[in-house]
């Protein structure tokens, strides 16, 4: 398992996922994925391997995304993690850093479900009871 910033542990598929993501490696990104995974970022959904990789390829690799993870909770056999994401796209009207979360749900090794919201609490914690 890999550590983020905050000193916790990242599953390793999730640590993939992310280090795919800056690196803009597409095949290592895909690779995480199972070949049935849902993907849901920003309200818009996308299900099974060739939507992923038209999703993937546009909106995270096109857009040369970064992320930097803060925080990652378990949460009943998910893993969400609160990351501060920067890339090449329309970023008026949006904070510096922006905040996201991203909850990912993993099963046989791989992810089947990823969700990517914007975090507006601007709370930054996770760990809050």
């Amino acid at each position: 398992m890999a550590n983020n910033s905050s000193g916790s542990t990242l599953p390793p598929r999730v640590a993939q996922f992310i280090e795919a993501t800056n690196a803009g490696d597409l095949p290592r990104l895909l690779d995480v994925f199972a070949a049935d995974s849902i993907v849901n970022d920003q309200l818009q959904q996308w299900r099974g391997l060739a939507e992923l990789s038209k999703w993937a390829e546009r909106d995270v690799i096109g857009q040369q995304l970064s992320l930097r993870a803060i925080h990652c909770i378990p949460h009943y056999g998910h893993c969400v993690v609160e990351a501060h994401a920067d890339g090449n796209f329309d970023k008026r009207g949006l904070p510096d850093p922006l905040e996201v979360l991203l909850y990912f749900t993993l099963a046989e090794d791989k992810i089947v479900q990823l969700i990517v919201l914007r975090d507006y609490s601007g709370t930054c914690s996770l760990d809050a009871p």
